[in-house]
């Protein structure tokens, strides 16, 4: 018999499949003697019905007529070798993903082999074996549709009573193998994309609804693994702990997807089962305790999962529910959960004389009167609060008004999400404080419009006039849910609460920002676009201290960016300046906020801690000119915005005028592109020198310092033999940053530090998410220049002082229109007033 098997025949012909087929049916038991066998006519079988499928109908008749499914079924009973079980599934796998034939597959479907084989007991000890059977059920789920759906399932009075192919799959929807998990997914997936109904009400009863319950389950596990390593990132500082954080968020929102997928298949069952528990076993029990005042592990973590949960998941309820609670105010939490986020329970932090008092209570929650202002909010107060006596919502401004800065992102974040959050109400927007204006004041437009009379003395009238059921309606109902659903006790109070007062503090928590000087740039950006979304047209909600407050914050920054024009980068400011300020103004007129989310779980990046860079280097130095610029630049734009300016597209700064004749650039021949190598120099006011650029190699030169605008050289030059004061450039390095320095033993040696010549923040792409750096950047120099006594050394001092002096005064004057704020805004509306007088006489084709 094995030696027929080997003879030559036409290989995809009805005879082999024939032959093989027989070949099969005569097999009794597969053992190490034949088993090669056996998988090689698996395999062939497979290829051939392929090949039938796509070229001859007469292949797959056979294939029905001698029942091979129940031949395959017989080899697998009959087999001793877990090999032969690897090539079944695999054949199984390839016949059915490579069928297009709609016949073909009923058929295959239509018998209880398929259903067999899924609940055949494989040794899934092996991994292998395992990951063909996942593939075998997920290659099943691919060719699923209302038709096939009905041939996998067994059915007693129009009821599903048995669905092997999803009871098995979710059996590894949990393995720790993350294909595995992924093919399990898509498999549900498949299968709740069919839209049965009758599968539906099976999938949402019980048992298979604990499916549900055990993914919630298995995202908090996930959840409380990412808070220990942030917790874990932050007492030690690597590369390969955040490396592990981005593979944690990666998974979590993996996860969240995953919801959404699901939820997306429209069975509404489903989607409320995820919704409660994520509810029940995640948010109330951990996260939103974790946001307690005075809480200090976790809040990073429960800010970032608010945002990625809202973000991913687009439910309606689960968006209001959330924007409620944020608005309760916390008296006793209580966990009834065993889900501790941050590795203790959700009572971690509060005091225990507040736990014991309530202890046979549930969760209690209470609306505020927010009849305070944003001073309620300080530190003070709260340490001094009566067991929590403040709503969730004033704990994220706290945190934007005294937080550190993963604090003050997440908050900025957390805000600006439920902003962007379609699902949610806009009544609960303005609850917050955090309703666009435009918003508001077309929803009190369609008040006055449709005959509501406070609807229309709101729209004319002052900001004030806000009335308590602002913030009731929508609220109460979604109140009522969570001491409902969730166990939570909500109580109203009787005295009536300001939306307007909400807003008022969110604007001051806004304004408070932007005067704190121990946040990163980034991160005061994203206040700004979340304060422009607020306001985007009108000045009217600044009052005289934000102004003020602004005004002295913006002042301060000037002084720091006359500093940064006698620093180290002066050349390099105004270039900066003007790409920052292009890129400010499209970071807050955006749509969106720009940054990711995961940031906010990485500490901020700081380029004086970069590996191999001193804090005194000009790398370091390069870091903070731009830090200072980008708060310069929002603060600018800010100001001119509360004053209900449009933002020009470019600073206003002076142009660069021609340097004097006088000038030591002009009288040496150097041009705006300054001094070339191999180029003739007049070196009138060079000074020689000596300089060693390898060890017992020193050189002559003469030695120059020149600038020219907002640029300066230090030149080495060798002098032309045959043409006196005159020399051959051979080296130039930047003025900015030299910081000359006499030595304190040999007065006739000049110390200097020679900066790299290009910007090393300019590139942006060489640097990766994070502000980590890609590529290795460029190392400060050392020049040590010899001269001849210690009179020409300090004459070669004096002659770099004074160069750099021209060249930071150059930079101040091009930047004094910034540094004024009533020039800078009378040249925006003249600018303003200029495009609209051109607007207004440009016939309408002109363009």
């Amino acid at each position: 018999m094995w030696f027929s098997f080997w003879k030559s025949r036409d290989r995809f012909s009805l005879d082999e499949l024939r032959f093989l087929t027989e070949q099969l049916m005569k097999v009794q038991i597969v053992n190490d003697v034949n088993k090669d066998f056996v998988i090689e006519a698996l395999r062939s079988i497979a290829e051939l019905i392929t090949y039938g499928d796509q070229h001859d109908p007469a292949f797959f008749e056979f294939f029905m007529e001698k029942q091979v499914m129940g031949v395959f079924v017989r080899i697998l009973k009959v087999s001793r070798t877990l090999i032969v079980a690897l090539q079944m599934l695999q054949t199984m796998s390839i016949m059915i993903q490579n069928l297009r034939n709609e016949h073909s597959i009923y058929y295959m479907f239509s018998n209880e082999h398929i259903n067999y084989l899924i609940t055949y007991s494989f040794d899934f000890q092996n991994e292998e074996l395992l990951s063909y059977y996942i593939s075998f059920l997920r290659a099943i789920s691919g060719k699923l549709n209302k038709n096939t759906i009905s041939l996998l399932v067994k059915t007693q009075d129009d009821e599903v009573i048995s669905f092997p192919l999803y009871v098995e799959a979710i059996k590894f929807a949990f393995h720790e193998e993350g294909m595995i998990r992924t093919a399990v997914r898509a498999l549900t997936l498949n299968v709740y994309h069919v839209g049965d109904e009758a599968i539906n009400r099976y999938l949402a009863s019980a048992p298979h609804a604990d499916y549900f319950l055990n993914l919630v389950k298995f995202f908090r596990d996930h959840c409380i693994n990412l808070s220990g390593l942030v917790l874990n990132d932050t007492k030690n500082l690597g590369s390969e702990s955040s490396t592990h954080i981005l593979s944690a968020v990666d998974e979590i929102e993996d996860n969240l997807y995953y919801f959404s997928d699901v939820i997306s298949a429209g069975i509404p069952d489903v989607g409320k089962l995820i919704t409660d528990n994520i509810l029940k076993l995640l948010i109330f029990p951990s996260i939103l305790p974790s946001l307690r005042m005075g809480t200090e592990t976790g809040v990073a973590c429960s800010l970032y999962l608010i945002c990625c949960i809202l973000r991913i998941v687009k439910i309606k309820d689960l968006a209001n529910t959330v924007a409620a609670a944020l608005l309760c105010r916390v008296e006793t939490f209580k966990s009834r959960s065993e889900a501790k986020l941050n590795g203790y329970s959700s009572g971690q932090g509060f005091p225990v004389e507040c736990q014991k008092a309530n202890e046979d209570e549930g969760l209690q929650v209470r609306i505020p009167n927010l009849s305070d202002s944003l001073q309620s909010l300080s530190e003070d107060k709260l340490h001094h609060d009566n067991c929590g006596s403040y709503a969730l919502r004033e704990s994220l401004l706290s945190f934007i008004t005294n937080g550190d800065d993963i604090q003050v992102s997440g908050s900025l974040s957390v805000l600006a999400t439920l902003l962007q959050t379609k699902e949610l109400d806009e009544s609960m927007l303005d609850a917050l404080g955090i309703l666009p204006q435009r918003k508001q004041h077309k929803r009190l437009l369609l008040k006055a419009l449709v005959g509501e009379g406070s609807g229309e003395e709101q729209l004319f009238s002052s900001a004030n006039n806000v009335t308590k059921d602002v913030i009731s309606g929508e609220l109460d109902s979604y109140v009522q849910r969570i001491k409902e659903h969730y166990g939570v006790s909500c109580v109203w109070p009787e005295v009536g609460t300001s939306s307007q007062l909400h807003r008022s503090q969110v604007l001051d928590a806004l304004v408070s920002l932007f005067c704190r000087s121990s946040i990163s740039a980034e991160t005061l950006w994203d206040g700004g676009w979340l304060l422009r979304q607020l306001l985007p047209y009108s000045e009217t909600e600044f009052n005289s201290h934000h102004l003020k407050s602004l005004r002295v914050s913006f002042q301060n920054c000037c002084g720091l960016i006359l500093e940064e024009a006698r620093g180290t980068w002066p050349d390099f400011l105004i270039t900066v300046l003007c790409d920052e300020w292009r890129k400010c103004k499209r970071a807050i007129e955006a749509s969106s906020p720009r940054k990711d989310l995961k940031c906010m779980l990485l500490p901020p990046y700081d380029s004086s801690s970069e590996e191999g860079f001193s804090s005194e280097s000009s790398f370091a130095a390069g870091g903070k000119m731009c830090e200072v610029v980008k708060v310069f630049v929002l603060l600018h734009q800010l100001h001119i915005f509360s004053l209900g300016y449009v933002l020009p597209d470019q600073p206003p700064v002076h142009p660069p005028i021609d340097a004097s004749a006088n000038s030591r650039a002009k009288k040496a021949g150097v041009d705006s592109l300054g001094p070339k190598p191999s180029a003739e120099l007049n070196l009138v006011d060079a000074v020689p020198c000596r300089i060693a650029f390898e060890r017992g190699k020193e050189r002559h030169f003469c030695f120059l310092a020149v600038s020219l605008g907002t640029s300066g050289w230090l030149v080495l030059a060798e002098e032309l033999p045959f043409k006196p004061s005159h020399g051959i450039v051979r080296v130039v390095a930047p003025l900015a940053g030299c910081n000359p320095r006499v030595d304190d033993k040999h007065s006739r040696w000049l110390h200097l530090r020679i900066r790299p010549s290009a910007f090393p923040f300019t590139d942006s792409a060489k640097y990766a998410s994070g502000g980590k750096v890609k590529t290795k950047a460029l190392v400060d120099g050392r020049w040590t220049l010899a001269f001849r006594d210690e009179g020409t050394c300090k004459a070669a001092l004096l002659m770099i002082l004074d160069e750099m002096h021209l060249q930071s005064n150059e930079v101040q004057r091009r930047l004094q229109p910034l540094l004024d704020l009533e020039t800078a805004l009378d040249s925006s509306s003249s600018s303003l007033l200029l495009e609209a007088t051109i607007s207004r006489t440009l016939p309408p084709n002109s363009l």
